[in-house]
């Protein structure tokens, strides 16, 4: 039986006395004083089994455990196949995991299983028990805050279109030749990959966009007889007659079949349609209707100050005096700083239940419709880097003051790219829109639980 937390401790090695492992004790003693933290985790992992406790089988990896690992892997970098060979090989890591010397390590897969069964909602609301045992321990108060946004790319190539049309076609290709093992000769195609493979170098090694005109032709055809046959088969698939004739196993690849059609087909048509536009009408197409990836569809087009293009999203950061994150949105679109301000003071009222009573923000949050919201909140003090036209005795009661928070915003750039540097906060590797929302939030617990740490070491 599956549980929140371990009720019998397993033998176990004791701490090391170096910095880490004393970091690491520090951390699980936080963990141990909230143990709604565990609760909150393993109602996700029962959510994920999609079963009812039982007394049956191996108990798996309780809802604290699966925590504690997750912040191992942000907190290093490790991929799930490091992971378990450091929970395997650290004395201080098996310890920090509660992991006993005679218990076995889990494999890469059930890492992977238990870790990403985690929601963003549950990891926000771990966030948030932390801030709260951070206020008891009087390390953060949440009255002098910090706001800025920066971008958590996305796990994706460069999104040239003869690279996206190229990814549609071998994709479909493959999903037919699956098709094809279970239907035969009825679900039967032409293989059209190397020919793609060679207009897409093609296209590359063109020295101008005259010379790229006739290969992207063909490999637009070649995609739209691919995309055409799929259609095809995707209605044998979803035939009640096929399924009548396969056997459970075969039913339940044909069903997988017909989920990963159903998921690549849109995308192919939004490809070729954006490719048209763009390259052979010579349109400009807007960013908000265009497709980057046809394996991440979520992620966003984010231009940053008119210079660097960015492929992922853009998360808007609250910060307090002790570094801690104290509250994080993961945005869609690419909506102005200037949108955002008041939203975020709306959130920081929400968490402590008043607002702060000094914030600052980067120069791009600055308008008088937003000083004078914040304002109205409660807020005594509000400093923009760049005053943009507003008086600083507007902002704050004197020019000393409006210094000391321009100079604090700063600090919030430095937790940024430690977030980024150190546990992984510059690009995402999980799949999907709501594992990318839990891969940012479990950095941001990960780093938390580290800055808590130290501030109760000192």
């Amino acid at each position: 039986m599956r549980e929140a937390r371990k009720t019998q401790s397993s033998l176990r090695e004791t701490w090391l006395e170096v910095d880490h492992a004393q970091e690491l004790q520090a951390m699980s003693r936080v963990l141990d004083d909230n143990p709604m933290i565990a609760e909150l985790i393993w109602q996700d992992l029962l959510a994920a089994s999609g079963s009812q406790q039982t007394t049956r089988g191996a108990a798996g990896l309780s809802g604290e455990q699966v925590l504690r690992i997750l912040v191992v892997k942000q907190m290093n970098g490790f991929s799930y196949r490091v992971l378990a060979f450091h929970l395997a090989d650290s004395r201080s890591y098996q310890t920090f995991c509660q992991l006993g010397i005679a218990d076995k390590v889990p494999t890469k897969s059930a890492l992977n299983a238990n870790i990403k069964a985690l929601q963003p909602a549950t990891l926000e609301a771990i966030n948030r028990v932390l801030l709260e045992a951070a206020l008891k321990e009087k390390v953060e108060a949440g009255r002098t805050v910090r706001t800025d946004c920066t971008v958590v790319e996305s796990n994706i190539h460069e999104p040239m279109d003869s690279e996206l049309l190229w990814d549609c076609v071998r994709v479909l290709t493959r999903l037919l030749g699956r098709a094809r093992e279970i239907l035969g000769e009825v679900a039967e195609f032409g293989n059209r990959t190397r020919r793609a493979k060679r207009r897409r170098k093609e296209i590359f090694d063109a020295k101008n966009a005259e010379q790229r005109q006739e290969p992207y032709r063909d490999l637009l055809r070649v995609t739209a007889e691919v995309y055409d046959r799929s259609l095809e088969v995707r209605v044998l698939l979803c035939g009640a007659e096929v399924l009548q004739d396969l056997g459970p196993w075969e039913a339940l690849a044909v069903k997988g079949i017909i989920a990963e059609l159903n998921r690549f087909l849109p995308s192919t048509r939004r490809v070729m349609d954006q490719t048209r536009r763009r390259v052979l009408e010579g349109e400009s197409v807007p960013a908000e209707e265009k497709i980057v990836s046809i394996f991440e569809e979520h992620t966003d087009i984010i231009r940053k100050d008119n210079r660097d293009t960015f492929y992922g999203h853009k998360i808007c950061l609250t910060g307090g005096g002790s570094s801690m994150i104290l509250d994080c949105t993961v945005l869609q679109g690419n909506p102005a700083d200037s949108t955002l301000a008041k939203t975020m003071v709306d959130r920081q009222v929400e968490i402590f239940s008043r607002p702060p009573r000094q914030i600052a923000f980067d120069g791009a949050f600055a308008s008088k419709v937003n000083l004078g919201e914040i304002k109205a909140l409660g807020v005594q003090d509000v400093a923009f880097s760049k005053s943009r036209g507003l008086e600083v005795g507007a902002m704050v009661k004197s020019s000393w003051v409006y210094k000391r928070l321009r100079d604090f915003r700063a600090g919030i750039e430095g937790n940024i790219s430690f977030l980024k540097r150190v546990f992984g906060l510059g690009r995402c590797t999980w799949k999907s829109w709501e594992s990318f929302q839990s891969y940012v939030w479990g950095s941001i617990v990960s780093f938390n639980l580290l800055v808590f740490a130290r501030h109760l070491l000192r």
